[in-house]
């Protein structure tokens, strides 16, 4: 495995794992039991390439996986050349009912294969880039022909634009702004409208001015934005966005008032991808199944619960991966021990070899014991536990033996909720070997 993986992305991701978070990259050298997915997400993958859109719910209990999963689903995006974003849905800072926040976040954790958050500026320039490619790949303009060249990506440009006109004048506005403050380099205009392209408010007014563009941006409004962001992806090389809606359950713990336009917000979405509104958009959704089968939930709004509609059977698999709905079955303890020796062999230290598959089995049967035997509950604590507890310690001293010198300690302050409340209240389990 280590040959597969390059030791720049082996240390990123032992290092989340030491610090009890899912790794950004690299995924697929941890993943287990998602080979039943591949064929399903990589064929959806390529019709939101050719102009199709998508909608995956996904559903699991806590430590079913369902983060891994959206980031490991993001990876194999980038590699079709998508642009990603992953949106925490929150009461306070994102709720689902305001789409401009949503929006907003959306531009914030822009990715792509070759940019880091926020990549929104880049995909712009690029955009840009791109116009005076085709124009010059056209043979009809000279490079070095300043006026003739700018007047030639101006005119390709609203024809690019003409679309977004029609459906977002006040974002081809902004892009028209944008282009021209990059071409005099007046990098605070380009700033300020780049920032208003991307839904921010309270953008300098100067800067608003310049491109003829008034106001902040509302919710119907970051629907509009979000059809012109798309074409600007499509024109600047990315052939699609895969958005990520994480943790919608929160809505239920939000005001009736709120959770119920909420879930209207989120049936309206869904509809409007099934009408072909966002060509090359890829949404994903993630929920635990109370959101999905609760009263609370999807079930208290009819057309949503009807559109998320799954038939699962006892035997997970049988499981559809085409299906609007998926389900993470999460972790067994055959599972989790599989996972630990992937990290293990992931750390790429002769040292840890030591740690053998007897110790590691042990050791995820210990964690799982502690947190009351739910498995599921388990593999963020395991991971942690196993990196920075014991191979950390093995690699960097040559007498530690985990057998005789580590007790597994696992501390209230250093566990979510739901991994408290899964506790047992023994502080302390030593390994019998």
């Amino acid at each position: 495995m280590t040959g597969e993986v390059s030791a720049r992305r082996r240390r990123e991701i032992i290092d989340a794992l030491r610090r009890g978070v899912v790794p950004t990259n690299g995924l697929d050298a941890l993943a287990v039991g998602l080979e039943r997915f591949v064929a399903a997400t990589d064929d959806e993958l390529s019709r939101v390439a050719g102009g199709g859109s998508v909608f995956k719910a996904v559903r699991g209990e806590y430590g079913a996986g369902k983060t891994f999963f959206t980031r490991w689903l993001a990876e194999r995006a980038k590699r079709h050349g998508f642009a990603t974003s992953e949106v925490q849905i929150s009461e306070l800072e994102t709720p689902l009912h305001r789409m401009e926040t949503v929006y907003r976040r959306m531009t914030d954790h822009l990715t792509t294969e070759q940019f880091a958050p926020s990549a929104l500026r880049p995909v712009l320039d690029g955009w840009i880039f791109a116009l005076e490619e085709d124009v010059l790949a056209g043979g009809a303009v000279a490079e070095d022909d300043g006026p003739a060249l700018d007047q030639a990506v101006g005119d390709l440009m609203e024809q690019r634009l003409t679309d977004i006109s029609r459906s977002t004048p006040a974002f081809a506005a902004g892009l028209r702004g944008y282009r021209t403050a990059t071409a005099e380099a007046d990098q605070a205009t380009a700033s300020g409208l780049a920032a208003w392209l991307g839904g921010q408010p309270h953008v300098a007014a100067s800067a608003r001015r310049a491109a003829g563009v008034k106001g902040d941006l509302d919710h119907f409004g970051a629907l509009n934005f979000l059809q012109g962001l798309l074409t600007v992806l499509r024109d600047s090389g990315n052939p699609g966005l895969l958005l990520v809606l994480d943790e919608v359950e929160t809505l239920q713990r939000v005001r009736s008032d709120a959770r119920d336009k909420a879930l209207n917000a989120l049936r309206q979405f869904v509809d409007d991808i099934y009408a072909g509104r966002f060509p090359g958009l890829f949404l994903v959704i993630t929920g635990t199944p109370a959101f999905f089968d609760g009263p609370q939930g999807a079930q208290r709004l009819a057309p949503l619960a009807q559109r998320l509609a799954t038939d699962f059977g006892s035997d997970a698999r049988w499981d559809n991966p085409r299906a609007t709905q998926i389900r993470l079955p999460g972790f067994d303890i055959e599972r989790l021990v599989e996972l630990g020796m992937k990290v293990r062999d992931l750390y790429g230290s002769p040292r840890v070899a030591s740690v053998d598959d007897v110790y590691v089995r042990e050791l995820a049967r210990a964690v799982t014991g502690r947190l009351g035997g739910k498995v599921g509950v388990a593999p963020r604590v395991f991971l942690k536990k196993l990196v920075a507890d014991v191979l950390d310690r093995v690699d960097q001293f040559d007498d530690f033996d985990p057998r005789q010198h580590y007790q597994l300690t696992v501390r209230s302050d250093e566990l979510s909720e739901v991994e408290r409340n899964a506790a047992t209240s023994a502080d302390e389990i030593r390994l019998q070997m």
